[in-house]
Formats: C-alpha cells, sequence, structure tokens
C-alpha cells in the first residue's frame, strides 16, 4: 500500500494505492471515489472513527486499484509509517485509513495503566504500513531527545511512538477532567522520540 497526499494542510485527500488483492479500512462516510473493480465488506462496528457505527473492507481487484478517502471535515492527511517493531500510540478519532497490516491494540498495557477502566482518548496500533490520520489542522512535529521533556494539551496531541514516556496530569486538581476528552489535563512526554501534533485545537474544530 502506498499513499499520495493532496489539498493539504487545508481539506486534505489521501489517496491509496493498492496491490493486487490488498485491503484496507475505512469508515464508508470518507470514501470520495475509487478504481472501478474494489469491493467492499462489512467491517462491523467501530474502529475508525468513534462516530461511526460501521467500517468498510475495500479490496483492490485482481490487477490492483486506487481509493481516494477525505475526512468529513477540513484539515490535514499524514501517512504515519507504522513499523520496525515500535507501535503508535494515536488520538482515538484520528484514524482515517487503516491497511490489513497494521492492527489495532484495544488492550495494550501501557494504555490501560494510563487509563484504568476508563476509555481513553488514545488507541494503539502495531504492525506495518502507513496509517492514514486525519487531523484539524496542518501536521507539526516535535524531535525529542532521550530524557528531553515536553507537555501537550489533548486537544492537539496526534500521535507518538512507544519509545516516548509518557504521564497523564491534572490542570487543576479541583476542576472538570475527562478521560474521554482529555478535558482539564496535560500530558508530559520524555523522549526519545517523535511527539506528533496538529496545529488546531480539536474540539473547537468539531472533531
Amino acid at each position: 500500500m502506498r499513499v499520495q497526499t493532496r489539498h493539504t494542510p487545508g481539506f486534505g485527500v489521501a489517496r491509496v494505492l493498492l496491490d493486487p488483492g490488498e485491503a484496507v479500512q475505512a469508515s464508508p462516510e470518507t470514501l470520495l471515489a475509487s478504481r472501478f473493480g474494489v469491493t467492499e465488506t462489512p467491517a462491523g462496528r467501530g474502529g475508525v472513527r468513534a462516530s461511526k457505527a460501521t467500517t468498510v473492507v475495500y479490496t483492490a481487484p485482481s490487477d490492483g486499484g486506487w481509493i481516494d478517502f477525505a475526512p468529513l471535515r477540513p484539515g490535514d492527511v499524514y501517512p504515519l509509517d507504522v513499523g520496525g517493531g515500535t507501535g503508535w500510540s494515536v488520538h482515538r478519532d484520528a484514524v482515517l485509513v487503516r491497511p490489513s497490516t497494521v492492527r489495532h491494540d484495544p488492550n495494550w498495557t501501557p494504555l490501560q495503566q494510563l487509563f484504568g477502566a476508563d476509555s481513553g482518548f488514545l488507541e494503539h496500533y502495531s504492525g506495518t504500513g502507513p496509517l492514514v490520520l486525519a487531523a484539524p489542522g496542518p501536521v507539526d512535529a516535535f524531535e525529542l531527545g532521550k530524557g528531553e521533556l515536553v507537555t501537550v494539551r489533548p486537544d492537539y496531541l496526534l500521535a507518538y511512538p512507544d519509545t516516548v514516556q509518557c504521564r497523564l496530569r491534572a490542570l487543576d486538581p479541583g476542576g472538570p477532567q475527562s478521560l474521554r476528552s482529555g478535558e482539564g489535563l496535560a500530558v508530559d512526554f520524555a523522549g526519545p522520540g517523535t511527539v506528533l501534533v496538529h496545529a488546531r485545537n480539536r474540539r473547537l474544530s468539531g472533531t
């Protein structure tokens, strides 16, 4: 699978180029167009966006094909290269397209330790391939050296690799807090690794 992007960062579209028989998973509402012959199979509930009831598996025909996906709201699209034995924690609402070679890990222990029994604002992915993310604003990156620290608000967080250590803390211990949305929280990161953010507040943009 290869990914080409256009109209970024304001109104990004991701073109997914598939080999014969290769498959990807996405919300049907994000499908813009595809080469004739691409087949669609329901994939069950949840996964790509929390606001969508179902996702669909799109499979290329015997001679390959392409599919264009567009986020439901304005913003950037970003192909995140998952591989090399390193997984990524990604904002729950960010995944636009997931290849069959990248798996969602709902029981990943570090996130369970981070959020406890609650469903938090992050999900974990591992495997190999380009995981296409949707962001409400241009994607930026903090390249952290070993032991280097940065603090990010959840509304701007996009993804970070397993090499990065993180902790959650309350901005105001007496104020409102939500593990689901990140309201009232900050995330402290320690390198080495790359922390991806987007230059627009997720909640204020309606995503």
